[in-house]
């Protein structure tokens, strides 16, 4: 009896006409849910945690990519601004995460109002790619926060002369990919002004005739520190850029009982040693005062955390002073949350000047050593204008009960 070979083709043919159209059917519903999770990864990292909330209810699709991104912002408040991630810890209640734009350094509010009013948060397609396809930072979908190439952070943090990044710090670079740009001083044709030339920076000694940009003994007395700027010729290589190569010092943001989210340290920090900047919206007076009524009336129901801070740079004369209002309530960096001390703290505030810069930016540093695990906390002044102001839960011996507050 011969051997019947029966074709590919005849075989289903000879399926009933059910099973086949099961089966497309099973596959056309496949692609779609696979065009939906790609669509889903591309959109959802630029929702809000209610957005994104309720999007997670619409189908199981939505809800796993929602779970992967709230997943994805609880391990890296930083994004990929900072060298570091800063992971959110919370063992108290189901609050993941808090939820703000990020920039790693001082912007101008009018210019981050339009361009920051979303910023994507959530798992980069570039990080689920094979590396023989991976794209450059900034891809068609044109984000804003992800677009940070791993080729692009090693040169901000080599400080290479020989790239295009010139000597821009590290904030600058990444304010750059935000769509906005840094206060310098420029002359008549564009250029920066107000730099050194030094092939090497070297500290002014009695026998060195150093860079200019450091720091003079004078300055350093009233808490003020210099450091070359974005028109000089060094790159961020060069020894008197502490401040600008972002946060170097593992951080992590834990969730209190009493005080909401609070920065801690996650290694030992040692005296002296920088921490991060004070980043946020950089605003005028009347703006300040503004924002300050609305957030007082918010948060005496409990609805938010002010984030703004009026700075206060006395000139030598002692009959003015230079005053900045940064605002991180919205859009800031780790720093906002830094909770207040009354004995002080273990961070000290310093006001530092960069050549070519117009304006100062407000650092911390370690004032003693830090244990892992402590939290990071500074004075947030010593006026206390409101009598039944917002209460203090710093638990230090001198604690006053109540939060400082003064007249923005």
């Amino acid at each position: 009896m011969g051997k019947t070979n029966t074709q590919p083709s005849q075989m289903w043919q000879q399926q009933p006409p059910g099973n086949r159209d099961r089966k497309t059917t099973e596959e056309e519903e496949e692609e779609k849910q696979s065009q939906l999770s790609l669509c889903a990864h591309l959109i959802l990292p630029w929702l809000t945690p209610l957005e994104l909330a309720n999007a997670s209810l619409t189908c199981k699709t939505l809800l796993k990519v929602s779970k992967s991104i709230t997943r994805h912002r609880s391990l890296g408040a930083s994004r990929s601004f900072e060298n570091l991630p800063v992971p959110f810890h919370n063992t108290l209640d189901k609050v993941p995460y808090a939820y703000f734009i990020y920039t790693p350094s001082q912007i101008i509010a009018s210019s981050s109002s339009l361009t920051l009013h979303r910023q994507f948060w959530g798992p980069s397609s570039a990080a689920r790619e094979p590396d023989s396809v991976r794209q450059p930072a900034s891809d068609s979908v044109g984000r804003l926060s992800q677009g940070i190439g791993s080729e692009f952070d090693s040169k901000l943090v080599s400080g290479n002369d020989d790239d295009d990044l010139g000597s821009k710090s590290r904030g600058q670079c990444l304010l750059s990919r935000l769509g906005v740009d840094s206060v310098t001083v420029v002359d008549e044709s564009g250029e920066g002004v107000s730099g050194c030339e030094c092939e090497e920076c070297l500290e002014v000694g009695d026998e060195i005739f150093g860079c200019p940009c450091f720091s003079g003994r004078e300055e350093e007395e009233v808490g003020i520190v210099s450091e070359c700027g974005p028109s000089c010729w060094c790159g961020l290589g060069c020894g008197n850029r502490l401040t600008q190569r972002g946060i170097s010092v593992r951080l992590k943001i834990v969730r209190d009982v009493n005080k909401g989210w609070g920065l801690f340290a996650d290694q030992l920090i040692w005296q002296g040693q920088f921490v991060c900047e004070y980043a946020g919206e950089l605003l005028t007076t009347k703006e300040a005062r503004r924002r300050q009524q609305i957030y007082d009336e918010l948060a005496s129901h409990g609805k938010i955390s002010s984030a703004l801070l009026v700075i206060r740079e006395h000139l030598p004369s002692g009959k003015a002073c230079l005053r900045m209002n940064i605002d991180a309530t919205g859009v800031g960096n780790v720093a906002r949350f830094i909770n207040h001390s009354c004995d002080g703290g273990n961070l000290s505030t310093t006001l530092v000047r960069s050549s070519g810069a117009l304006l100062p930016r407000l650092c911390f540093f370690a004032s003693k050593d830090i244990k892992e695990g402590e939290e990071l906390t500074f004075s947030y002044g010593e006026v206390r204008i409101r009598s039944k102001g917002l209460p203090c839960f710093c638990r230090s011996s001198c604690c006053f009960g109540i939060l400082p507050s003064e007249h923005t």
